[in-house]
């Protein structure tokens, strides 16, 4: 028996072997990745990618003007997106399944040029199966792209410097610039293929497994000059959103804390989306740096390098955000898939399996809420329902609190569609150019004549009248009582009814 499923292993193996390199990782990791893609409902800034996908171009540019100018490439690729596929939750997240399955197919490519085909095998099969692999192959962010245009960019700076010419270079430099049109600080990856570029020409063959024959000191000049000019692209076109977004910082990032040491040690967790599963690939990536050796250099670069510069920089501003470091996971799985080679075929599809296992748990979980906690999940869709079946017409609707990161309006709206009026409104989103709509500085007045109103509040609330504040709270307080509460994971829903006129 024992022989038997040995000779299995074996022939199961040798058919592996025979398909390009780059197919088994990308058809698992689209396995993956389609698995439960609409069970979990668009959270908090994936409905901000449907409000802004969902606005004209001009609409669009005044968005970026306003907050969120780093992300308005994303949102204007998003927006052709959603005109020519709509805005279901599938819809939406179809991008990214997309970018996630190019991605792994990539790495197997990449890893087979800078080590060996198996490390490249490998590194795709275990980027497969991270539970972070899903989580941002299953969202509306540009996390997932900006990881595939990372390997992309890496993959065609080994082939420009292989085989130096112009196309190849001009290749690498698209890849560059559209990966700093998606996701600015994906562009820290440039630091490692600075390093490399510059060891290339300091010792002549070119390191880090791109090693060509000894070329003359002005071949190897041009390698610099090619590489200085291929990044002169992203630096115009990213330049000005960069310079737009520090304009941003304060109101876009109001929410993160400066960079702690203990945030470090958290990071393989965040971005895998396991602490098991982080570890492991942690560990496996280590002994692969220390087999390959030299070879190493690029890939260790593309994962240190965008880390400590972005604590560097997140200990003095608040920019540490574990998922602005995805793209680094490919590189890890590429040292990892190094270490996978050295031993037998079996023993390291157990790891990829193991790996798979580890992290099944939390598979499931982000499959129910990409909220974090998932402990805390806010459900749109069971408020939305609640609305719908008991709305009449001539209902408004009311939220508390407006202006928070949860977006309760666009939830609400994303699920309904025709939903009440929002009575406070003055200005909404689109025309202020904005994530959150201009409520009416005197409640009271907005909402005179207004028989039933639908008030949703954030987090869960006996009384949820008195859970709100300020001139909206006394208003509604003063002229109307609570009919019917439903409490809905992280929402709570009243309908109120106007008090009889004394």
């Amino acid at each position: 028996m024992g022989q038997l499923s040995e000779r299995s292993a074996g022939a199961a193996w040798e058919h592996l072997r025979r398909l390009p390199v780059w197919l088994p990782p990308a058809l698992l990791t689209l396995a993956v990745t389609v698995t439960g893609l609409g069970s979990a409902q668009l959270w908090r800034d994936e409905l901000a990618t449907w409000s802004a996908a969902t606005r004209s171009p001009g609409d669009l540019a005044r968005l970026a003007g306003t907050i969120d100018a780093a992300t308005g490439p994303y949102y204007l690729l998003m927006h052709g997106w959603t005109r020519v596929f709509g805005d279901s939750t599938i819809a939406l997240r179809v991008p990214a399944v997309l970018a996630m399955t190019v991605a792994a197919g990539l790495l197997a490519v990449l890893g087979a040029r800078l080590v060996d085909r198996r490390s490249g095998l490998f590194a795709g099969l275990l980027f497969a199966v991270l539970p972070g692999t899903s989580r941002y192959g299953q969202e509306a962010r540009p996390y997932a792209l900006a990881t595939m245009l990372a390997v992309l960019a890496t993959l065609l700076l080994v082939t420009a410097l292989r085989r130096p010419s112009w196309a190849r270079w001009a290749g690498y430099a698209a890849a560059v610039a559209a990966l700093g049109l998606i996701h600015l600080i994906a562009l820290t990856v440039l630091a490692a293929h600075a390093l490399v570029v510059l060891i290339a020409w300091w010792r002549g063959p070119v390191p880090a497994g791109v090693a060509t024959p000894a070329q003359p000191d002005a071949e190897r000049d041009r390698r610099v000059w090619r590489w200085l000019v291929a990044v002169v692209p992203v630096a115009l076109l990213a330049g000005p959103l960069l310079v737009k977004a520090r304009t941003q910082q304060s109101r876009q990032l109001n929410w993160v804390h400066l960079a702690r040491l203990d945030d470090l040690t958290a990071l393989p967790g965040g971005v895998t989306q396991s602490s098991l599963v982080g570890g492991l690939l942690v560990g496996v990536a280590a002994l692969g740096a220390a087999r390959v050796g030299r070879r190493a250099l690029l890939p260790v670069g593309a994962v240190l390098l965008p880390v400590l510069l972005l604590f560097a920089a997140g200990t003095v501003v608040p920019l540490w955000v574990p998922r602005y470091l995805v793209f680094v996971v490919p590189f890890a799985c590429l040292l990892a898939g190094a270490a996978l080679a050295a031993v037998a075929a079996p023993a390291a599809l157990v790891v990829v399996v193991l790996a798979g296992l580890l992290g099944l748990p939390d598979q499931a979980a982000l499959r129910r809420t990409h909220e974090w906690p998932r402990s805390a999940p806010v459900d749109y869709a069971g408020a939305a329902r609640v609305i719908a079946d008991g709305q009449r017409p001539g209902d408004a609707v009311v939220y508390s609190p407006r202006h928070s990161w949860l977006f309760l309006d666009l939830g609400i709206e994303y699920h309904l569609s025709d939903p009440p009026r929002d009575v406070l409104v003055t200005e909404d989103e689109v025309r202020r150019g904005d994530l959150w709509a201009a409520e009416c500085p005197q409640p009271a007045q907005c909402l005179a004549g207004t028989t039933r109103v639908w008030l949703v509040v954030s987090g869960r609330h006996a009384e949820p009248l008195a859970a709100v504040s300020g001139a909206k709270g006394d208003a509604l307080r003063t002229n109307f009582t609570v009919t019917q509460v439903w409490q809905r994971p992280g929402l709570t829903v009243a309908l109120l009814n106007s008090r009889p006129e004394r």
